[in-house]
């Protein structure tokens, strides 16, 4: 240092200003950081105990473990790497998966209630006013087959309706074809069978009743009609539904939408019959989503010959929604998740480990895909992640308090003190 201080003292007075010295000119083109890590004292911290700090190398008070040196690395970025012996790896229970490509199955387990099918129900109406005058069904839950009778009904304008066909049908009586097409389509709309027109116009005779009949095979969910009961066309005297496919109403979750439509298989378990497994298919989605669950109604239909799923049970629903193939997939139990960012930590050997923070894709089960960050082949850590995440930050703390003070002290003064 002697000569470069009499070379400044020269250049004070005027003389030609001689070439810096080799070490001075070293120093000169270091940048303020690199100038500090090569002359600050060493540190030494303890893994566990960030508080511990000593200018030496040694052990924590606390614990025991191996002191070491806090590296002020500016190339460590966000996440500093974090060292690790053979000995504390194990005291933690470190243990470490593969970043690997493969197949991920997007399916949807959800929750789902049994209802009717809805294109399978059919609601009976009188077509006339009238009576009903004799009740073949009594309770609801009869099982009805389709054309069977459910009750006879006296109605005056289908007996005058009647009249008028017979009027129409009379032989002899010179009235024009489509009269008589026109009086048989009358009672047809009024709901009278086909079989019953023909045995009018071959008795010659009106029926004071008309059979209601059934129009599908089904159960009798819904009974209004009573013996001798006035009925109007508003009346709804019964509702017939056909059990044999049913619809389960299922939530899907926002995130989950894109994985759903109409044709995927989907399968149902329902308490009442443990072990036994509907095969079924989705069948609609709803337009809207809920605005308090954000989550999207779907409608799975399924097969139910046996009538042994009833509405209003309680199913668990599994939706497949197809192979996503190539992904680049990690355990799941090793993605950190803060709310401000989503990280792995990468397991480099020799008791070296890096946060390294990530883009996720689809997550299914245990397993996670990985959009950016990693590469297939990387090691992850699986057990005790959060630990070295958070020494980790510690250390990154340190050098943002290290880079503040460097940055902060004059950079004549730091030449001049070394």
């Amino acid at each position: 240092m002697g000569l470069a201080v009499g070379s400044m003292t020269l250049a004070g007075c005027g003389e030609e200003t001689p070439t810096p010295s080799e070490p001075l000119a070293e120093a000169l083109d270091d940048t303020l950081i690199e100038h500090a890590r090569k002359h600050a004292d060493p540190k030494y911290v303890c893994p566990m105990h960030p508080r511990i700090i000593k200018d030496e190398p040694g052990t924590c008070p606390i614990c025991g473990m191996d002191l070491v040196a806090k590296q002020m690395d500016p190339m460590a970025g966000k996440h500093p790497e974090v060292r690790l012996s053979g000995a504390v790896i194990q005291t933690m229970g470190v243990r470490t998966g593969r970043a690997e490509r493969g197949t991920l199955w997007k399916y949807i387990r959800t929750v789902g209630r049994v209802d009717y099918d809805e294109t399978r129900i059919a609601h009976i109406h009188p077509r006339a006013p009238g009576w009903i005058e004799g009740l073949s069904v009594r309770a609801e839950g009869e099982a009805v087959a389709a054309g069977e009778e459910l009750a006879e009904l006296y109605a005056p304008d289908i007996l005058s309706a009647q009249v008028d066909f017979l009027i129409a049908t009379e032989r002899g009586s010179g009235v024009a074809p489509d009269r008589v097409d026109k009086a048989r389509n009358l009672l047809r709309l009024l709901d009278v069978p086909d079989a019953i027109i023909g045995e009018i116009e071959r008795s010659r005779e009106t029926r004071n009743t008309v059979p209601v009949l059934a129009p599908i095979d089904g159960v009798v969910t819904q009974l209004m009609a009573r013996e001798g009961m006035y009925v109007t066309k508003d009346t709804e005297m019964f509702t017939v539904t056909d059990l044999s496919q049913v619809w389960v109403m299922v939530d899907v979750f926002e995130h989950q939408i894109a994985w759903v439509e109409p044709g995927l298989s989907a399968e149902i378990r329902v308490p009442a019959h443990p072990g036994r497994v509907w095969e079924g298919v989705v069948d609609y989605l709803y337009p809207d989503l809920d605005p308090k669950t954000r989550t999207l109604r779907v409608r799975l239909a399924f097969p139910n010959p046996e009538l042994k799923l009833r509405p209003n049970m309680f199913a668990d629903v599994v939706i497949y929604g197809g192979p996503k193939r190539d992904v680049l997939k990690i355990p799941r139990a090793a993605l950190i998740v803060t709310g401000e960012r989503e990280s792995v930590v990468t397991a480099l050997g020799d008791g070296r480990f890096q946060p390294v923070d990530v883009v996720t894709g689809m997550q299914r089960g245990d397993e996670v895909e990985i959009l950016s960050g990693l590469e297939a082949g990387d090691e992850v850590v699986v057990s005790g992640q959060f630990l070295i995440d958070s020494e980790s930050s510690l250390q990154a703390s340190f050098l943002r308090m290290d880079d503040a003070e460097t940055a902060a002290e004059p950079q004549g003064d730091a030449h001049h003190q070394h």
